[in-house]
């Protein structure tokens, strides 16, 4: 029982290091909290630091929820729930991290690497028609909640019923709750799309 406990705590932990804030603080010895949305991840990295440092972001954060979900995968034995719970773990310390008071991202990158890992195609599905949004609406954030709303569809649909589809729909409730704010500004027509000049590029 100490292992899986583990597993989440670690995951936890592993999910709190915000490499957009690290990385911003390294480059430029700015918070990237203050700059831009005001969001800790890959988007508001893109709008202040650029495509070069958002793009390593991006790929670290996905990394975060592929580790999460192996660390759980091997500390709980191969059980579905500890490696979903883990996965979920590493999201929320994203989300919340312990390391940075508590103020994160919203954890769409993370979520992909945990989704894409625990069921791979049903993720894939919904990725492509989320990408397709993106690139005809520019809306990152609408793109990112088709996501996360159309995975649990999609495992629904090949019939999973159980940890993985739990997990996906405690994924989903997260990522809407983050992108609130964004809801009601997509709602208003107010919504920075991507490219746009959503904040002050740091050069």
């Amino acid at each position: 029982m100490i292992l899986p406990i583990i597993a989440v705590i670690a995951c936890y932990l592993l999910g709190s290091v915000s490499f957009s804030v690290v990385l911003a603080k390294g480059l430029k010895g700015i918070d990237i909290r203050q700059h831009g949305s005001g969001n800790a991840g890959a988007t508001n990295t893109l709008r202040v630091l650029g495509k070069g440092p958002a793009i390593l972001v991006l790929a670290l954060d996905v990394l975060k929820g592929i580790a999460a979900v192996w660390i759980g995968h091997w500390l709980g034995g191969g059980s579905e729930w500890v490696a979903a719970i883990s996965g979920i773990a590493a999201i929320i310390g994203h989300n919340w991290p312990v390391y940075f008071r508590f103020r994160g991202g919203k954890g769409i990158a993370t979520a992909i690497g945990v989704m894409a890992t625990l069921f791979f195609f049903p993720a894939f599905y919904a990725g492509i028609i989320a990408i397709l949004s993106i690139v005809f609406t520019r809306f990152v954030s609408l793109g990112s909640l088709i996501f996360v709303f159309l995975t649990p569809i999609f495992l629904l649909i090949s019939g999973e019923f159980g940890a993985y589809f739990w997990a996906s729909l405690v994924i989903c409730l997260f990522a809407f709750w983050r992108h609130r704010s964004n809801i009601v500004k997509i709602i208003q027509g107010k919504e920075n799309k991507l490219g746009s000049k959503g904040g002050t590029r740091i050069v």
